[in-house]
């Protein structure tokens, strides 16, 4: 069953190297450990915390030493739209691609001004739906008429912060070990603003630019002529740590729970089985989630289903058959799951007692990008 938790998600991993409380995201602002009712020496205290502290440093030098480029893959492609091509034909690219967003060009100001992600055209098609508007028009709308509607923007496409993520930051305060303070911005709006990383950055200013804006894809640009490199992500730069970082020291024993890295408690969203995809889609939205843990009823984890998953549309013959399938219950969905890229995540979990380190070597074998912590039964 699910233990009142949800994630441990490689974001938050990465993010926890930022700063003492710097994780958040995805399902909830992690919660701080239970006091435990044994005392705990003070020398046993100030030993675990330097031993966190000196992994901290250790991952910290890491990702100061590496760049974006270095994440890259030997061979690869990226997809770039023109903002005046019709977004259904932009969405159905991005599939045919096996990509999860794309950087938007806009020819009249010769500049990147955003990204188009397979979420934002799920969004989308909510949109029609709410407001039965004629999804036919779809076919013929642009991307650029899309995402100037203010209509569109200032409901289904805005972003949310999950809950608790803003109050944790501010009644905390985090900082970096050096005193300087973590910003935590509002949700960039990846429709109208590009933020991006120079492939000479350090990785460390990538986690930073994702974390403080609260950005699940980041283009990677060659400096000199603005071409785009990659599109990279968290689970991009943990592959990369997971693959090459080195360490002799015993120094990530602690439980992810005791790290303070993950969600936990009354901050946990669940769904059911029996839900519609609208239902499902909307607390995911509103809740400011990519994913969320599928419980049965007795609270039993019987799978993940994520805002990115295209079966629905994979079923559909059209725009209006798409449409209709919003209606139709999580169960018989998850049972036509597609296998290709854009399949969201198979269900991986761990127990609150897992250390960082099983889970950063259970990562390295199946390259999940979220846990589902239950617990024992």
């Amino acid at each position: 069953k699910i233990n009142k938790t949800a994630k441990t998600q490689t974001q938050k991993t990465m993010a926890s190297v930022l700063g003492p409380s710097s994780s958040h995201d995805d399902n909830a602002a992690p919660s701080s450990s239970p006091s435990n009712s044994v005392p705990v020496p003070s020398s046993l205290l100030r030993e675990r915390e330097v031993v966190r502290s000196a992994g901290r440093d250790a991952i910290g030098t890491f990702l100061d030493e590496h760049t974006c480029y270095s994440v890259l893959r030997a061979s690869g492609k990226v997809v770039v739209f023109d903002t005046r091509i019709p977004i259904q034909l932009a969405f159905y690219a991005l599939v045919e691609h096996d990509m999860q967003a794309a950087p938007l060009w806009d020819p009249a100001s010769c500049q990147f001004v955003g990204l188009l992600t397979v979420t934002d055209f799920i969004d989308v098609l909510r949109y029609y739906r709410r407001t039965r508007s004629d999804v036919s028009a779809l076919a013929k709308r642009s991307i650029a008429d899309i995402l100037s509607d203010p209509d569109i923007l200032s409901t289904v496409l805005v972003r949310h912060l999950p809950a608790g993520v803003r109050a944790k930051a501010d009644r905390l305060a985090p900082t970096r070990p050096d005193g300087e303070r973590i910003e935590l911005h509002p949700p960039a709006n990846h429709h109208r603003t590009f933020l991006s990383a120079d492939a000479n950055a350090t990785l460390k200013h990538a986690c930073r630019l994702l974390h403080g804006h609260s950005l699940d894809f980041l283009p990677v640009l060659l400096p000199d002529d603005m071409r785009v490199l990659s599109v990279i992500t968290y689970t991009t730069v943990l592959e990369h740590l997971v693959t090459h970082f080195r360490e002799q020291r015993r120094l990530f024993d602690d439980t992810a729970h005791d790290l303070g890295i993950g969600t936990y408690g009354p901050d946990v969203v669940t769904v059911r089985s029996s839900q519609t995809l609208a239902e499902v889609l909307h607390a995911l939205h509103a809740s400011g989630l990519s994913a969320v843990p599928v419980v049965d009823d007795e609270d039993k984890v019987v799978g993940v289903y994520s805002r990115s998953d295209i079966t629905f549309l994979a079923a559909a013959t059209d725009a209006e058959d798409a449409v209709a399938n919003l209606d139709a219950s999580l169960e018989s969905l998850m049972a036509q799951r597609r296998t290709d890229v854009t399949t969201p995540d198979a269900l991986h979990t761990c127990k609150r007692g897992s250390t960082l380190q099983s889970i950063f070597e259970y990562f390295a074998q199946w390259k999940f990008n979220r846990l589902i912590v239950t617990d024992e039964r």
